[in-house]
């Protein structure tokens, strides 16, 4: 009987697969010596050259998950002071989808902002309030995009649509396609970090999903890597007790060859990538310590990010560790900070997460600057979504809560590429509806792409008979706020 008729559909698969197959094992071979060997391993993505002359080498995508209000940081609307405790206008509200916290109360009643101070800052006369302070000095270096809009209204298809251009899971996250489309500069570093710090806020934090920083169909080696808030910032850094550098290669080694021998015979590509993560956490071993160990920073920049930057895990320590990862190229750095959803006790809880953010903030943007970086730093500040202009539950003088709102919303952008010290986009007296310039979701992530040298619509992956983006079928770039 002939042999190849008694093959299964998966079996004629797996060895056809080996003939190309053994030509990239014979070349990750090649890099794997060479990363042993002391030397820069390329990592390139799909696309070199890019579709554009990059202005962002990297991203910081500073996520403020929960979503936070506008109207008490950057959206001053003195109509809301006029109207507070009066019912907004049904003209206004329309036919809009409520969320169920706040779809069965009597009434709607307008809250105001009245307990905060806004003025405005810098050259450009951007409007801040005393709530951030420390980042109102860097007014001329952002734009502020005040236009935002999204169809969610529930955290966990909000942030899924941010992060992956869907409100389904499964579709891989930004940080995925940047590092599949580009690579990385850095063979010792992954190109994607995830670090996450919890707010001072009273609110319970909402939870966070790895397949926000995941890949989803892309490769599994574009994934995000997030480094811990205590122990060793990725696990399984340190050797295990009774073991040394020199055994873990042989180790590591011996694994090699048996996966090697596991893709000769089924032409799997995650194999390679298995190999190449065991090769890159080797390489960690050395470079992760280097990169968190503070020593050798100065009393001065300790200071201007705040008391609490020497504490592994807050938001102000993972401001500096953005800007030393920014300094060693890593691609992209995702920082989410908990504790946003302030349904309730808002005025105290926005407080205590301004006080978290503002002067590391600030800080973070004044260090890029000063090191040159930030001309080709990419930096990102927003939520999943805003807050209601009308109050959620119970309104008195001092106190009130807001329900998630998608239907304006601002979020900030600062370095590569980005026009300095430009508001784009207004929303209605009341704060509730986009008036002028939407910025939709897609619009965003397109923008962020086209920062980085890509064009949204060409960064593609061909998945179950269809080609998948980022952006989906949608997205424009919005070449207003780009130098």
């Amino acid at each position: 009987m002939n042999t190849f008729n008694t093959l299964t559909r998966r079996q004629l698969f797996s060895r056809g697969a080996c003939g190309i197959g053994a030509a990239a094992l014979g070349s990750l071979a090649n890099a794997d010596a060479t990363a042993a060997a002391g030397h820069t391993n390329d990592r390139s993505g799909i696309l070199p050259p890019a579709h554009f002359r990059a202005k962002a080498k990297r991203v910081i995508y500073l996520f403020m998950h929960g979503g936070p209000s506008q109207m008490e940081m950057f959206d001053y609307k003195p109509a809301l002071r006029k109207m507070h405790g009066v019912e907004i206008p049904d003209s206004v509200r329309g036919q809009q989808r409520l969320t169920g916290m706040t779809s069965k109360q009597d009434s709607l009643p307008i809250a105001s902002p009245q307990q905060f101070t806004f003025r405005q800052h810098g050259e450009s006369g951007a409007w801040v309030s005393d709530l951030m302070p420390h980042l109102a000095q860097r007014a001329d270096d952002i734009c502020f995009i005040k236009s935002m809009h999204t169809e969610a209204i529930n955290h966990d298809p909000a942030v899924t649509y941010l992060q992956t251009g869907h409100q389904q899971p499964g579709r891989p996250s930004l940080g995925a396609w940047s590092s599949y489309g580009l690579g990385s500069e850095n063979a010792n570093l992954p190109a994607f970090v995830v670090l996450i710090s919890d707010g001072s806020a009273s609110r319970p934090t909402d939870p966070l999903y790895a397949r926000l920083w995941g890949t989803g169909f892309l490769p599994s080696n574009h994934q995000g890597v997030n480094f811990r808030k205590s122990g060793d910032p990725v696990l399984y850094l340190s050797d295990a007790k009774g073991i040394d550098s020199s055994s873990r290669r042989l180790m590591l080694d011996g694994l090699a060859s048996l996966n090697r021998q596991r893709f000769e015979s089924e032409g799997d590509p995650e194999i390679l990538t298995r190999i190449e993560q065991y090769e890159m956490a080797y390489r960690m071993q050395t470079s992760v310590p280097e990169l968190t160990d503070l020593s050798n920073e100065s009393a001065d920049t300790l200071r201007m990010y705040g008391s609490d930057v020497t504490t592994p895990g807050t938001y102000a320590a993972n401001c500096l560790l953005a800007r030393r990862l920014a300094e060693r190229d890593v691609r992209f750095i995702q920082l989410y900070h908990r504790g946003w959803d302030q349904h309730y006790n808002l005025p105290s809880d926005i407080r205590l997460q301004c006080g978290d953010i503002d002067q590391p903030t600030g800080a973070l943007l004044t260090d890029l600057k000063q090191r040159g970086l930030l001309k080709d730093t990419l930096i990102v500040w927003g939520g999943e979504f805003g807050r209601t202009a009308y109050s959620q539950g119970k309104l008195s003088s001092t106190d009130y809560g807001r329900d998630h709102h998608g239907r304006c919303f601002t979020m900030w952008m600062a370095g590569g590429g980005i026009k300095p010290g430009v508001s784009y986009g207004e929303t209605d007296d009341l704060c509730y509806n986009v008036a002028s310039n939407p910025v939709h979701v897609h619009d965003l992530n397109a923008t962020i792409l086209r920062c980085m040298g890509i064009d949204h619509k060409k960064l593609t992956f061909r998945f179950q008979g269809r080609d998948y983006r980022l952006t989906d079928v949608e997205g424009n770039v919005v070449k207003e706020i780009l130098v």
